[in-house]
């Protein structure tokens, strides 16, 4: 009776573990044989160009993969690839005073990216990905700026990261 205890409880732990195997902490689901990544320049191709925006998006998405995988960035011949460009910016009124003038303005960013995974080719996807940045009509643009391209291109680059390594 007592080894079966013993039998069931081994038994029981190389299951979970074993269970356990196919989950990563990072939450990608990245072929084993995939060791590198290539992200190309994020052009902005927006009718409103702002300097440096292109650079820093590109940049934030090689630091997110970086810090949230273990592949290896090169710049060219990558096991996986990103590529794109910054395609809409631009400001709208998000909500109106009672003198019928803007209390609120959003910043919206979108960003078209290609993915093409060259050890499985089945996972490319081409998607659009944007998000919005809302602050007060009495601040300019040009002050809440940095800020709000911190914000969007955090969650734009981590939106991508979900839809392409993790397959949210």
């Amino acid at each position: 009776m007592k080894k079966l205890k013993y039998i069931l409880i081994a038994f029981t732990s190389l299951v979970l573990l074993q269970a356990c195997g196919i989950y990563s902490f990072t939450g990608t689901n990245i072929s084993p044989d995939t060791k590198t990544f290539q992200v190309n320049f994020f052009q902005n191709q927006s009718p409103r160009v702002f300097p440096g925006a292109d650079q820093t998006f590109t940049n934030q998405l090689q630091d997110l993969i970086l810090n949230q995988t273990n592949l290896s960035l090169t710049t060219s011949g990558g096991d996986i690839l990103y590529e794109g460009e910054i395609v809409q910016d631009y400001v709208s009124p998000n909500t109106a005073t009672s003198q019928i003038t803007a209390a609120q303005n959003r910043l919206t960013i979108a960003v078209n990216m290609r993915f093409y995974d060259a050890k499985d080719p089945d996972q490319d996807l081409e998607q659009r990905f944007s998000f919005f940045f809302d602050y007060p009509a009495s601040a300019s643009e040009n002050a809440i700026r940095d800020e709000a391209m911190q914000v969007i291109f955090e969650r734009i680059t981590q939106d991508m990261f979900n839809a392409t390594l993790a397959r949210w």
